[in-house]
């Protein structure tokens, strides 16, 4: 490119613009100096899960919340409450209400998904202490489940 400029976009809109490259050599180092200057593109990228909506029902393993999340925010923007009827659930819609029935004692709880589980959990829904005593499952921390969209 001799004589000419060079403009560079970004994803996050950024635009770059280098002086008079003159020669490979020269062109290269302000390229350097380019991709450099420039924000990774990953960065503040969130990462989106798939919204799977054809399925009626699936079983997994449920656990429940943790004292330390009482007052924060939810992925859909609520407060958490541990004495609620909710749950984290990493595919379904926000605000989608399923019934959680435990297979061990047949009993069930209808609650609604506010929240996300982190990206690395195994489990299927994490669900609220007062969910997990209607549950029966609080004291032994894990329960095997079947979750249904109402």
């Amino acid at each position: 490119m001799n004589g000419g400029n060079l403009y560079l976009f970004s994803k996050h809109g950024f635009c770059l613009c280098t002086g008079m490259m003159k020669h490979i050599k020269t062109g290269f180092k302000i390229l350097v100096v380019i991709a450099i200057l420039t924000p990774p593109l990953w960065l503040g990228r969130e990462k989106k899960r798939p919204v799977v909506v054809a399925k009626k029902s699936d079983m997994g393993t449920a656990s429940y919340y943790a004292n330390k999340f009482e007052g924060r925010k939810t992925a859909s923007g609520e407060v958490f409450d541990n004495d609620s009827m909710t749950a984290a659930h990493n595919t379904l819609p926000l605000g989608t209400l399923v019934r959680v029935t435990n297979l061990s004692n047949g009993r069930s709880v209808i609650v609604k998904i506010t929240d996300r589980l982190h990206a690395t959990n195994s489990r299927i829904i994490d669900l609220t202490q007062t969910a997990a005593r209607e549950l029966g499952f609080l004291a032994k921390g894990l329960a095997r489940v079947r979750v249904e969209r109402v």
